[in-house]
């Protein structure tokens, strides 16, 4: 199966995006050959800023950019990008509903060896707390340019989670990405699993597998966490045993939480919520924190046996 960084598609989706839209403005942190943003400085090194190590400085040039009609997109890794500035994003991005991209690279505990102070679990629970933010985590190459395309057009703040390591490309030209909106990538009658970001694909593989002992599970891709798509976790709740969450997140202020408020409010159901168990991560291979931290098919297809 192909695999390709979301980072990687970010890229190169944003050095394309230059050359149809000069409004695009890119400001990066010292880390443009990680986050991909290097792609953009090589075309267009007069609309490229390094704004150094201050990530603070970079959010405020950032709202001035915007204040002036460019397209700012601002990157750097998620926990720099969202709890190291958090003053800045809400008073001088979200408080004046300014149209500033904020995409970060590296979050979760796939970032790997650089271990726990630099491995965001805490990133979307803020920045879905924060007015006027849109947050989005897509799950693979296409459903980030997608994305990435999408952001240029939309007007307002956006909060756009992508990772380090290769992922399997899930989807193709054919998928249609939409602010506010899941989509069913698995069928499935017994109970649902919904993920975002990296976990979608050890959601599918868990599907099939349970598939192959009977157990129909559908699979929902959440990529808009906010806003999230009400009407698809109502259906899923109401047409299914009982819900599955997975993230690469804290399990507090998540995907799951997001979800569990949409239940608990319009069709209450069983939800089993799988991700970091309000701990901070470590120093290691992705693959491996993923099994050490619970978040595998194994683990996935453990809490739909406990539903059903």
């Amino acid at each position: 199966m192909l695999k390709i960084a979301t980072r990687d598609a970010y890229g190169k989706a944003l050095a394309e995006l230059g050359e149809s839209n000069p409004n695009v403005i890119v400001l990066d942190a010292d880390l443009s050959k990680s986050t991909k943003t290097v792609d953009f400085a090589k075309k267009f090194p007069e609309r490229f800023f390094d704004m150094g190590i201050a990530e603070a400085n970079m959010i405020g040039t950032a709202a001035g950019l915007a204040t002036a009609g460019k397209i700012p997109f601002v990157s750097t890794f998620a926990l720099f990008g969202s709890l190291r500035v958090g003053d800045q994003v809400r008073n001088s991005i979200c408080y004046p509903n300014l149209n500033v991209k904020i995409v970060v690279t590296h979050s979760g505990l796939t970032l790997g060896e650089d271990g726990a102070s630099h491995q965001a679990v805490e990133d979307i629970a803020m920045m879905r707390a924060i007015p006027n933010m849109t947050v989005i985590v897509p799950a693979d190459a296409e459903e980030t340019k997608q994305v990435i395309n999408l952001a240029a057009k939309y007007d307002g703040p956006m909060y756009i989670r992508l990772g380090r390591p290769q992922v399997p490309v899930v989807f193709d030209e054919s998928y249609q990405f939409a602010i506010g909106k899941g989509a069913v990538v698995h069928q499935g009658s017994d109970v649902t699993i919904i993920a975002m970001g990296v976990m979608l694909s050890p959601a599918l593989e868990a599907a099939k597998e349970l598939q192959n002992a009977g157990i129909s599970a559908r699979v929902i891709n959440m990529s808009s966490i906010k806003p999230i798509d009400k009407e698809l976790i109502i259906e899923a709740a109401k047409q299914t045993k009982g819900i599955v969450t997975v993230e690469e997140h804290n399990v507090y202020g998540g995907l799951g939480s997001a979800v569990a408020e949409v239940v608990t409010e319009f069709a209450p159901t069983i939800v089993k919520r799988i991700g970091v168990e309000d701990t901070f991560g470590e120093s290691g291979k992705p693959d491996e924190l993923l099994v050490k931290y619970g978040l595998t098919k194994e683990h996935i297809i453990k809490r739909v046996q406990e539903i059903l």
